[in-house]
């Protein structure tokens, strides 16, 4: 039960801190009237609904293919970090990874989904 210590205090601690953050919070924060309600609040007046301006798919499919791509990248700090201990066979397997990653990309390529108009 010793060995739980540890992590029981480290629990405390973090609602400890949530509670404090969260009636800080609320002690410091003021009315912002009229203005909070607004869609944007850079200082200019809306010209339109929200609604009214919709973003074509292609928007949508782009981000998540950067985020595909990208947390796919992410995968070759920790080879790079253990490549020589993983000798030949994390040489292999990685390659392996790197194309599959390259045929979904040049898949996406072709198919004309990276194309901005």
């Amino acid at each position: 039960m010793e060995s739980y210590l540890p992590v029981f205090i480290f629990f405390l601690v973090t609602v400890a801190f949530l509670i404090v953050v969260l009636v800080a919070a609320r002690l410091l924060r003021h009315g912002g009237g009229r203005t909070l309600l607004e869609p944007y609040e850079c200082g200019n007046e809306p010209t339109s609904l929200a609604h009214d301006h919709r973003f074509s798919i292609r928007y949508y499919l782009i981000a998540v293919l950067f985020v595909v791509f990208d947390v796919e990248a992410i995968f070759l700090f920790p080879w790079a970090v253990m490549f020589d201990k993983l000798a030949l066979f994390g040489f292999i397997e990685m390659m392996i990874f790197l194309a599959i990653l390259v045929v979904g990309y040049v898949y996406v390529w072709r198919r004309g989904a990276l194309n901005w108009a």
